[in-house]
């Protein structure tokens, strides 16, 4: 049974290599992890003689069949929880993400499978992150973010990146949730600025840095 440590390790492998890149940099999983590259390239070759990972030095790491299957398990525990967590328990969904760090590791396959069929096999968790099924698969998400997408078109806002309590109050706030209808009215990359029309809050206006940390799809209304 892998430890929480190589669970973490695992699943931060996996959603850093979200972004389509063949291999995660050792810098990039360092970042993730909030420990020295030191740390991350001791604890990568371990991973490698345990089959986990592969390992190319100086160019990066991805997962093994094995690998990727375990940090899949792990992320469906963390999504399905946090989906528990505000559904049922009603607690903020900007607080349930370190909830959910600690119970990924502990709960039971058992548990979670009657916490699935509780929640009716949600496809999505709170944030709009895909929550993997049973069978180990991960819906594949192509999206457009507020940074990149088409201005002056009807949008429906699908997922939000950022995990952190400021970004997610931030977002409530402002109206900005999965399944928000909203625009973009205005793009200025000279201020690093992006201007929204949301039924929520009206006009507001977002860095280019957080706007493209929430991902949009065209409205089916357009």
């Amino acid at each position: 049974m892998a430890t929480s440590t190589v669970e973490n390790y695992l699943k931060h492998v996996l959603l850093l290599s979200e972004s389509g890149e063949t291999l995660v940099s050792m810098g990039a999983l360092a970042l993730a992890l909030d420990v020295v590259p030191g740390t991350v390239t001791t604890m990568v070759k371990a991973l490698a003689d345990e089959g986990l990972v592969e390992h190319q030095p100086r160019h990066g790491v991805r997962l093994t069949p094995d690998g990727r299957r375990v940090a899949l398990s792990v992320l469906r525990k963390h999504r399905l929880v946090e989906t528990f967590l505000v559904n049922v328990l009603k607690m903020d969904w900007s607080k349930v993400h370190e909830e959910a760090e600690q119970l990924e590791h502990v709960i039971s396959d058992e548990v979670l499978d009657r916490l699935d069929a509780l929640l009716g096999h949600p496809d999505t968790d709170p944030h709009g992150d895909p929550i993997p099924t049973r069978q180990g698969k991960l819906k594949s998400q192509v999206y457009a973010t507020l940074a990149t997408c088409v201005a002056e078109r009807p949008l429906r806002i699908v997922r939000i990146l950022e995990q952190s309590e400021d970004f997610l109050r931030y977002a409530e706030q402002n109206g900005l949730l999965p399944g928000a209808a909203l625009q973009v009215t205005d793009r200025n990359l000279m201020a690093g600025l992006v201007t929204l029309k949301t039924d929520a809050a009206g006009s507001i206006a977002l860095s280019l840095a957080a706007a493209g940390r929430i991902l949009v799809e065209a409205s089916k209304a357009s």
